[in-house]
């Protein structure tokens, strides 16, 4: 917000179609390159901009939270507060409130919400730990700060104390109370993209170049009359009547060539600069530059990949913040990683099976993770029809005593 004000000031036109197309009108009366106006919202026109935000907060969102604390050095899971339940009241769950958030935090580096509610457990400030979250729209607020230091929030008009503020953020630097925009930062990157796309949808509408050539080839002509036989000939095409003329006026369709199509190749190095510029390979949105390639052993790897390098850290921040905004000590939050990396059907049950040979899991708990009851003993009995009697496990006899 107030940092993207503060910066786009410095921001140069950096999109120019640097060929023939550039001189044309768009509209007739301005150029092309004046470009699209690159704001927090204007960006996601951008496919590339709305696959990575939709890919990074479609991640996390679905992600289960879970609330722990240590009990003799083993992490035991104890019920969630309400806020993590419901943080934006009965309508808006978890999973939505996860959702929008992350997207303000992926394009602006920051997410605001009111607490509108307080429980009756006291948190570290010696206050109500927030009890409801009520998210608002970034281009509503303003922030005041003294150094590092944010002295009140100001939303639709009305003032709040920081304490009243629910405030993540992330891309941050010393010194700056508010995250970094990345959306401020690949401004450049997104607006020679938009412009490109600008530029071919004015094109093939016909309205960044002419769509033909009327000369006269007998003689100069000045504006007056050229106005006149530019009304008499649009008035007879536009409804597809003829014209007619003699032999001093030329009709020239103009054609785009190959050459004049180079715009083409700027769009596609947008996609992957963007998708760098908002942590997603650029393989997973479909921005792949063409004749690069990327090989996986298996989905899963390429799934910890992203997550190791990409997402980790900023499910990290936020699993920090949520433990120390929104539960009592000793509890602490953990995003729940599993559903992003799941494994194929086949490497599942190689490692399943690993575990159970190693004696890291038992075979009650491997059913257990399949939603499965344990074994009965009819089960049992029809596995030993099967494959054999069970062998009984060695007994270990005392020094001395005949086993």
């Amino acid at each position: 917000m107030g940092a993207w004000t503060r910066m786009k000031n410095a921001f140069t036109r950096s999109a120019q179609i640097a060929s023939a197309e550039d001189l044309l009108a768009a509209s007739r009366d301005r150029r092309t390159g004046t470009g699209v106006h690159v704001t927090a919202d204007t960006a996601m026109r951008h496919s590339a901009v709305w696959a990575c935000l939709r890919l990074r907060a479609d991640l996390v969102s679905t992600m289960p939270v879970d609330v722990y604390r240590k009990v003799n050095g083993i992490q035991v899971e104890v019920a969630k507060p309400p806020v993590l339940v419901t943080p934006g009241g009965v309508r808006v769950g978890i999973k939505e409130w996860l959702y929008s958030s992350q997207v303000d935090l992926d394009r602006s580096g920051n997410v605001f919400g009111i607490i509108t509610e307080r429980s009756g457990v006291i948190g570290p400030d010696g206050r109500g730990l927030p009890a409801r979250i009520d998210l608002v729209a970034l281009a509503d607020v303003t922030v005041r700060a003294t150094g590092s230091e944010i002295t009140k929030y100001v939303i639709g008009g009305r003032e709040y104390e920081p304490w009243e503020i629910w405030h993540e953020k992330q891309y941050t630097v010393a010194g700056v109370p508010l995250g970094l925009s990345p959306v401020a930062y690949a401004a450049w990157t997104i607006e020679e993209s938009l412009n490109a796309q600008q530029f071919a949808r004015d094109w093939f509408a016909g309205g960044a170049v002419p769509m033909a050539e009327l000369k006269n080839t007998a003689k100069t002509i000045d504006k007056p009359q050229a106005k006149i036989a530019k009304d008499e000939f649009k008035a007879a095409v536009a409804n597809g009547d003829l014209f007619v003329h003699g032999n001093d006026w030329e009709y020239k369709p103009i054609q785009a060539v190959a050459s004049q199509s180079a715009f083409i190749e700027a769009r596609q190095y947008g996609l992957s600069d963007i998708a760098r510029y908002f942590g997603c390979p650029g393989d997973m949105i479909d921005a792949a530059v063409s004749g690069s390639s990327i090989t996986y052993a298996s989905i899963t790897q390429r799934n910890l990949q992203f997550l190791i390098m990409h997402l980790g850290p900023a499910v990290g921040r936020r699993e920090d913040a949520f433990t120390r905004g929104l539960t009592p000590g000793p509890r602490f939050v953990k995003f729940n990683s599993d559903a992003l990396l799941r494994m194929d059907p086949e490497a599942r049950a190689r490692t399943i099976a690993a575990q159970i040979t190693s004696r890291t899991l038992t075979p009650s708990e491997a059913r257990a993770i399949d939603d499965r009851a344990p074994l009965t003993e009819e089960q049992y009995a029809e596995f030993d029809r099967l494959f054999g009697a069970r062998t009984a496990p060695p007994t270990t006899a005392a020094t001395g005593v005949a086993s």
